[in-house]
């Protein structure tokens, strides 16, 4: 195990500062700021044309017009295909996170979940609505199969809207719903597995080794059930009970031929010897709310005291004891001295010089270091490369999971820039992986123009023989006002060949596009967003996740609904790296069971490295313009002459490797045209 503490670190404003520079270098050349604008340029060999590569100045997404289904919109190198709002009982009600099989979007709420059709991204379709309320309904898939999380004490097995009121039922569900949707229309439950702290968020794990079988991770942050409820569930901690639902995850066996046999086969305690993490205090417009609150509830303390009302001290600050507190504890009193009735003033005078001792027993002070995470809020597993990434609270951990059912923490990291580790992506090549930082929850403001830029953001780090080196910070780099939610939360790569670009939801911040391909230096490329849901408070909305599927940026929308994006051309991206993204298509995709990206052979694909080329100056340019007039030649030819031209440009352009300043590239290059040889018939 390697453990890193890393302490706060002053950072640029990223994806700000190279791109300010270079707009300098450029002569301040101007770029629309209408917030519509969307840079163009034509496919085929084009160059980059007259595109700036500066980011909008002033920034459109600054100053939006507020409003729910009439916000203002600010939208940069991205073309808005559609906005589809929720419809019946979803209405209201918080739209979560996002699955995908064949041409249906699956998008979780916590009323159940909605399967949109996006064959025609432009003007998709309710296929399904199924009323199923649970906290927060994330949704995975797999085949016919649809998981659904679900964490909150309301949810029911029969998924009845009435909830559930009593402390222990057996109609309640905590943990994972399993739904057949072979006919997708009429999903039919199968199968439920009950957790003792039910299922914030869960992930599919589909083992190469193993056919017959997914797993599913689940990760659970509520309080622990009771026993009574559902045997086995113990809420001491592993010192005092080994078998503790504390310091652990569930790993769910799901047999494909009988899904219904779901099973917990084992809890893996990830988190062992941990400590708590460094943490940072609150950005400056908090600290002085927090201080008038902190003044206002001291006014409020005094006159209780004043009034007679019980007051003690927990956790260092002096507060009010609620009477329901109270007055058991006086009924004690008056028990203890074999009285009867009401208690006396005697009895009051008593209880008021106990009560110190009796908080302290409630709320013990801990000596020595404070334990750390007991659980990950949510695990993205690389099944191709054999880790996975925890996202756990206040770490993050990479996991060995070659041994589906006993995954084992070979590395962790902590950083006192983070407040809650959120969710992890890796790069397709698997040398990086990237954490997200919830910072506040998903419920405050934390990208407002005072907020330090390396809080409620990504960290990077590279990967080196199981070790993760951190890089740098990544975060939103407009910023958004005080009644916007706003902070890093989840998003995927966009397989574009040869770079590490990601697209990733910001809550109310809307959605950004970056670069990571230098870890050190990650700039964004592209972003929509809208202006507050409300302009007199902090009302729903927001992207909560953000995924590329198939061609598509689809984004779960808080409150608005379905918003589905595509790419367009610009200074940062090439009509031909597009088009070679979207050769890759998937038959399924749960983001956090992150697929291995595979291009199958193409001339976009060669050309998009070409593009990349130039962009980098990798080779001269009479080199690159020689090169694309080979790739159109040999376009144009069929056959032996097609596979015999590209054979003979393969072998040229390795030549090229030696003088050049980017042969990593040219490699690349080479052995996309000498695939594509290969696959000529």
């Amino acid at each position: 195990m390697a453990l890193t503490h890393h302490p706060r670190r002053l950072a640029t404003r990223p994806g700000l500062a190279p791109l300010s520079s270079l707009a300098l270098a450029l002569g301040l050349l101007s770029v629309s700021a209408c917030a519509t604008a969307t840079s163009t340029m034509g496919g085929g060999n084009a160059g980059m044309g007259n595109m700036s590569s500066a980011a909008p100045n002033p920034d459109p997404r600054v100053g939006l017009r507020a409003g729910m289904h009439d916000a203002a919109e600010a939208v940069w190198n991205l073309r808005v295909l559609s906005k589809s709002r929720p419809t019946g009982q979803f209405v209201g009600s918080t739209n979560s996170d996002l699955a995908f099989t064949g041409n249906y979007a699956i998008q979780g709420n916590y009323n159940g979940w909605q399967i949109w059709d996006i064959s025609n991204p432009s003007n998709p379709t309710l296929t399904t609505s199924y009323f199923c309320p649970a906290s927060q309904s994330d949704v995975s898939v797999y085949r016919n199969l649809l998981f659904i999380s679900g964490e909150g004490l309301t949810g029911r097995l029969d998924c009845g809207g009435q909830g559930v009121s009593t402390a222990v039922s057996r109609d309640r569900l905590r943990g994972l719903r399993i739904f057949d949707i072979s006919d997708i229309r009429n999903p039919r439950n199968v199968g439920n597995v009950q957790t003792c702290r039910g299922s914030h968020t869960h992930t599919v794990l589909e083992d190469p080794n193993d056919r017959e079988n997914v797993y599913v991770y689940i990760s659970g942050s509520a309080g622990i059930r009771s026993a009574e409820e559902l045997p086995g569930c113990v809420s001491a901690p592993p010192s005092q009970d080994p078998n503790s639902a504390l310091f652990r995850i569930e790993v769910i066996k799901v047999p494909l031929a009988n899904p219904g046999a779901a099973a917990i086969v084992s809890s893996p305690r990830i988190f062992n010897d941990l400590v708590a993490p460094p943490r940072h205090g609150e950005a400056p417009e908090d600290r002085a709310a927090a201080a008038q609150r902190a003044a206002a509830a001291r006014e409020r303390v005094a006159a209780a005291r004043a009034r007679g009302e019980f007051t003690a001290t927990v956790g260092g600050s002096e507060t009010i004891v609620p009477p329901n507190v109270i007055q058991p504890m006086l009924d004690s009193v008056v028990r203890a001295r074999g009285g009867s009735g009401q208690a006396t003033g005697a009895d009051s005078a008593a209880l008021r010089a106990a009560l110190p001792s009796i908080m302290a027993r409630m709320f013990p002070q801990t000596t020595g270091p404070r334990p750390g995470p007991t659980q990950c809020h949510d695990i993205t597993v690389y099944p191709a490369i054999g880790l996975a990434g925890g996202a756990c609270e206040g770490y993050g951990l990479l996991l060995d999971i070659r041994n589906p059912t006993n995954p084992v923490r070979i590395s962790a990291v902590a950083d006192s820039n983070f407040s809650y580790w959120h969710s992890a992506t890796f790069n397709n090549d698997g040398t990086k992986v990237l954490f997200s930082d919830e910072w506040g929850g998903g419920g405050q403001a934390k990208c407002r123009a005072s907020d330090p830029k390396e809080w409620g953001a990504n960290a990077i780090f590279t990967l080196n023989n199981g070790r993760m080196e951190f890089q740098s910070y990544y975060k939103l780099p407009a910023p958004q006002t005080a009644l916007e939610n706003c902070v890093a939360h989840n998003g995927s790569l966009i397989p574009i060949p040869g770079r590490d670009v990601m697209v990733q939801a910001w809550y109310q911040g809307g959605i950004s596009v970056f670069d990571w391909t230098d870890p050190r230096r990650p700039i964004e490329i592209a972003f929509h967003d809208r202006g507050p849901s409300d302009s007199t408070r902090m009302g729903p909305g927001g992207s909560w996740s953000v995924y590329w599927y198939n061609g598509n940026i689809v984004s779960s929308e808080i409150a608005r609904g379905l918003d589905i994006f595509q790419l367009t051309p610009s200074a940062f991206l090439s009509q031909n790296e597009i088009d070679a993204a979207n050769t890759v298509r998937f038959t399924h995709l749960n983001p956090q069971g992150q697929p291995k990206i595979v291009w199958p052979p193409s001339f976009a694909m060669a050309r998009a490295f070409v593009d990349q080329l130039e962009r980098s100056r990798g080779l001269s340019g009479g080199r690159i313009s020689a090169v694309r007039r080979a790739l159109s030649g040999a376009e144009g030819m069929s056959g032996a002459a097609r596979r015999d031209a590209l054979t003979a440009l393969a072998s040229a352009i390795d030549a090229d490797m030696s003088g050049s300043s980017d042969a990593a590239k040219v490699r690349m290059l080479a052995g996309a045209v000498r695939d594509l040889a290969g696959a000529t018939s």
